[in-house]
């Protein structure tokens, strides 16, 4: 027997409903992760001394780690078993933790962030684990609770951010409860999750994961303190070109090595390029607007455009049911695909997102517009989320989905970055006396989200034809990649 594929000697002991809860509870700690620290980057400020450009890093930072780390943790799972891989994750997301809840340095919590950010590779590495110990007849079952676990865990988040939080209590319970968390999943996760074998062999790009974090580093930096710095000063400068020659060389990298981070011969194909960018911009749009109606809604009332929230109530009546909705956009993008395909489904998540940013851009005077304006664009990027994984798969070999869905992965991070620091560096660039943001702040954001929506209905336009974005359809014959 085979030591590279290990599907034959599946162990059977494990209770498959066991399997899809622990997994699903990995899902649901990698969004609680992502979302708590959103309400109290004001709190986090104040308490570290730090600027607005500076606290924003705490969310940057772990959205940039994710990029990189994805990938690598996906195919260390493929090289060493994904079990292994899991259990080093989620004690990383331990250890980050700690380091978080324990540290009063502003740096220190920027590298636990960037640490925790490694458990964004636990969504992909449970969708393997799942389809090699789980009855095929039940891995769509398996697979929609890991992707409601992901709505689930955001809103579950910005509840605990409210509630441990609330008042003048430290944002770092925050941490201590995530900590309990990933210990309290481990123990589980070593009982649960079945042992298993290589699946491939090969090695991981690591110079190519350095050299990508290296160049989005350098972009996010010069974005986000061009501001402070002067944005022709000789820093900014030097570090949009230092992320421009940075970048070059990750792809003359990319080309030369066997085993790739990024396959960007696959880009060749105009479809599979457009699903990236498709993906790059809602997770660009999510961001921009997840932090700029956290921004919004904390300014004082007396300024005019703003609702005096504090961190409870930006969780709970604000972020709240943006977040819920995901719920049900999810699975209802999933249905749409199934019945009318991904490019259907993209061009109505992107009209329904233009519209949403819209309605932000024109009507965020009053507390229930904003509200509106913040389900209607999350329940967008839900049903888009859920239409790109089909349309990359449609467009490509079997045995490439893994590889190609990976950079699905790693272009969406990438978006989720930039959506974090564009928001961060218009907010330090337009403060008032008191540092709080100005209204044009928020202006500007929405017509860029506006304008990222148009620009996606175009994309979806142009570049993915009707034939191959039906999730029904076989997957793409053996072929090489066409400028379709």
């Amino acid at each position: 027997m085979s030591g590279s594929t290990g599907r034959r000697a599946r162990p059977r002991q494990t209770s498959g409903a066991a399997l899809v809860i622990v997994l699903s509870l990995l899902s649901t700690v990698t969004a609680l992760l992502q979302t708590m620290a959103v309400p109290v980057l004001g709190k986090m400020s104040r308490d570290l001394d730090v600027s607005t450009a500076a606290i924003g890093w705490v969310v940057t930072i772990n959205l940039l780690a994710a990029a990189v780390l994805t990938p690598i943790f996906s195919k260390s799972g493929d090289l060493h078993g994904r079990r292994r891989v899991v259990l080093i994750v989620i004690g990383a997301v331990a250890a980050g933790s700690l380091l978080a809840a324990a540290t009063s340095s502003y740096w220190m919590l920027l590298f636990a962030r960037a640490i925790q950010g490694a458990s964004f590779c636990l969504f992909p590495l449970s969708v393997g684990i799942l389809r090699d110990h789980l009855e095929l007849k039940r891995l769509p079952l398996g697979l929609s609770f890991l992707t409601g676990a992901i709505s689930v865990g955001a809103g579950a988040g910005l509840v605990l951010t409210g509630v441990l939080t609330h008042g003048d209590r430290d944002y770092r319970n925050i941490f201590w409860f995530t900590l309990c968390v990933a210990l309290v999943l481990l123990v589980l996760s070593v009982i649960v999750i079945p042992k298993d074998r290589p699946h491939s062999t090969g090695r991981v790009d690591w110079l190519g994961g350095f050299l990508l974090g290296l160049a989005l580093v350098l972009l996010l930096l010069a974005m986000t303190q061009g501001n402070a710095w002067g944005w022709t000063s000789v820093a900014t400068t030097a570090s949009f070109a230092g992320s421009i020659v940075t970048f070059a060389a990750w792809l003359a990298v990319e080309k030369r090595v066997t085993e790739p981070l990024v396959p960007i011969a696959m880009l060749r194909d105009r479809t599979l390029a457009s699903a990236n960018a498709l993906g790059f911009f809602i997770g660009f749009g999510m961001f921009l607007v997840f932090l700029g109606i956290t921004a919004l809604v904390q300014v004082p009332s007396s300024h005019g455009h703003g609702f005096s929230a504090s961190v409870l109530e930006t969780s709970l009546v604000y972020l709240l049911p943006a977040a819920s909705i995901g719920i049900v956009a999810s699975p209802l993008g999933g249905m749409w695909v199934g019945r009318f395909g991904g490019r259907a489904t993209l061009l109505v998540a992107s009209a329904i997102g233009l519209l949403g940013y819209l309605q932000l851009l024109a009507f965020h005077q009053h507390a229930w517009l904003v509200i509106l304006g913040g389900v209607i664009t999350n329940g967008a990027f839900s049903m888009g989320f859920a239409a790109v994984p089909a349309v990359v798969t449609s467009v490509v070999r079997p045995q490439e989905t893994a590889l190609a869905n990976a950079m699905a992965s790693i272009t969406r991070s990438a978006g989720s970055a930039l959506g974090s620091a564009l928001m961060v560096a218009l907010i330090a660039s337009h403060l008032m006396a008191d540092q709080h943001p100005r209204e044009s702040v928020f202006t500007i954001a929405f017509a860029i989200g506006a304008a990222s929506m148009a620009l996606s209905i175009v994309i979806t336009l142009v570049g993915i034809p009707r034939r191959s974005a039906n999730a029904a359809e076989e997957p793409a014959p053996s072929r090489e990649p066409s400028n379709r």
